[in-house]
């Protein structure tokens, strides 16, 4: 019999007692049932495999972007500093420069393929230099192989006839046999390299000097004050790296940083310094060239 303090129990249709819902508090712990359990074993799981998932497509993602600068560098193009005024007023001291190297077509299957270019007469080139490769070297070039080359009075003549270089400055004023009426001048000079002083006679042919096979004769812009083909010889075509691409960033010489006008008026040595140097920085930078491709 029910008992009459709880009330009688709800019946079906039929009258039949209607079974009541499981008390929760009798559910196992371990049951389909038990949602926060689940919750807390399921999602530091997912959480986790989401930051491995994260972590891979960084990880990718910096492997290819390293990978094509490291082609970009090793085959496109590499980044240069102009140190001397050889090649001034085309190329000035404080000029950093991104060189193409792609642009001058080597022998093979590539010519054919990437958008490559024999060496002609008046291009600017980079190039290791041959007494020393292990340093580079930026000039024009003047002759190429079988070409005929003279100087006289500092004019150069290829093949008989005078070469148009709107591009050449002369900066000093006195004369120089050597250097101006190559190669019929005195044949010996402080300057010359060894090696290329005993070759220079031989080379020579009524008074002209004849580019070999595969090799190119250089000048810098500024005639007067440019160590090159006259004082060290012909640059090979394999030590030819590319032509100047851009200017990428211009800074004039800067003043000696042990300036004492700097180190006498610092009230705070070390923040004075830095802000001086950051001012006489953006004094010297030469904004009308920076992003400027080159000539």
């Amino acid at each position: 019999m029910d008992d009459p303090r709880f009330g009688s129990p709800p019946l079906d249709a039929l009258g039949a007692p209607v079974p009541l819902p499981p008390d929760p508090s009798s559910t196992p712990p371990d049951s389909i049932g038990d949602a926060p359990a689940l919750a807390s074993a399921v999602l530091p799981a997912v959480d986790r495999k989401h930051a491995s998932t994260n972590f891979l497509v960084h990880l990718q993602f910096s492997l290819l972007a390293l990978t094509i600068a490291l082609y970009i560098i090793t085959f496109v193009v590499q980044a240069f500093r102009i140190p001397s005024g050889s090649m001034e007023d085309t190329l000035l001291i404080g000029d950093y420069l991104l060189v193409d190297k792609t642009h001058f077509a080597p022998s093979g299957l590539w010519h054919r393929i990437l958008p490559y270019r024999a060496i002609r007469r008046g291009d600017i080139v980079v190039f290791r230099y041959p007494v020393d490769p292990r340093q580079h070297f930026v000039k024009r070039v003047v002759g190429l192989p079988s070409d005929r080359i003279r100087l006289w009075h500092g004019r150069v003549y290829v093949n008989g006839s005078v070469l148009a270089e709107p591009y050449a400055v002369f900066k000093e004023h006195y004369p120089d046999e050597f250097r101006d009426n190559f190669p019929r001048g005195n044949w010996f000079n402080e300057n010359v390299s060894v090696n290329w002083a005993s070759q220079l006679q031989s080379l020579v042919k009524d008074g002209l000097l004849i580019v070999p096979r595969g090799q190119y004769f250089v000048l810098g812009d500024n005639r007067d004050q440019s160590l090159d083909s006259r004082y060290w010889g012909f640059v090979p075509r394999e030590n030819i790296i590319g032509r100047p691409l851009l200017i990428y960033f211009s800074v004039a010489q800067a003043a000696d940083s042990d300036d004492e006008d700097v180190a006498t008026d610092a009230p705070d040595g070390k923040l004075f310094t830095l802000r001086a140097r950051i001012s006489h920085l953006l004094d010297d930078l030469r904004w009308h060239r920076i992003l400027r491709l080159a000539p």
